[in-house]
């Protein structure tokens, strides 16, 4: 089987991210955690890392990995976290059966993220807890939302807009970063013009499929794609250039 096929149906992707960038998602993700496991303790005294929900460890690989991405925003981030763990809660004490429990609460959680638009893939493990997490877990009911659920979500939006304020090209939320793109031309009406948002959100929904990508992402990808205006002068070449 010829390579390109082979990435294909092994879904490795061409994108690529710099040392710099890996450097920082591998240390933000961790210091992250380790403040997230202090914050927790100061709210929490006694419960330590213990009150730190397994699933934020999934929700630090998104936030730090791709904070980009449009399943990392703030609104599936909390939302995502916050309506798994009242549907895992509520299956929880609704089906005996933990096997009954567990597969609903999942797909329920699944399916109510994609109707609130606040897919966050931690949060079926945030669901999944309510049901597994033991009799610790069950027996705090739905204040297992806010506590350890909502102080976890909301510290680490917090963490993630602060270590990756330090970091100009990835600031969050996406809405703060702004990517450098190629300068306006005085000629732009010989270039198409971008798409308008609803143009974006008519092409998404032909897709019938969800896409991890913000509108802003999107729209700066096509710019960088289009053609260059031939009118502009090309850059000077390098001296070492022949």
């Amino acid at each position: 089987m010829p390579i390109p096929t082979l990435r294909k149906w092994l879904g490795i992707e061409i994108i690529e991210v710099s040392l710099t960038e890996k450097l920082v998602a591998t240390f933000g993700g961790g210091l992250a955690l380790l403040a997230l496991v202090g914050i927790t303790g100061l709210i929490l005294p006694g419960a330590g890392g213990s009150a730190v929900v397994a699933s934020m460890g999934a929700s630090a690989v998104l936030l730090f990995a791709v904070p980009h991405g449009a399943l990392s925003q703030p609104w599936p981030v909390a939302g995502g976290h916050l309506i798994s763990a009242f549907v895992g809660v509520l299956c929880a004490r609704s089906f005996e059966h933990p096997a009954l429990a567990a597969c609903c609460a999942v797909g329920f959680s699944i399916g109510a993220m994609h109707h609130f638009r606040c897919i966050h893939p931690p949060g079926g493990a945030t669901a999944l807890t309510a049901v597994l997490g033991g009799s610790a877990i069950q027996d705090l009911g739905f204040h297992y939302m806010l506590v350890p659920v909502m102080v976890n979500a909301f510290a680490m939006l917090l963490l993630a807009a602060v270590i990756n304020l330090f970091f100009p090209w990835r600031r969050y939320p996406a809405a703060f970063n702004r990517p450098a793109g190629p300068p306006p031309t005085d000629s732009s009406h010989t270039l198409p013009p971008p798409p308008t948002h609803d143009e974006v959100v008519q092409a998404l929904r032909s897709l019938d499929s969800f896409v991890d990508i913000s509108e802003a992402d999107l729209l700066h990808l096509v710019r960088l794609l289009q053609p260059h205006d031939p009118t502009q002068a090309a850059p000077p070449a390098k001296e070492d250039e022949p």
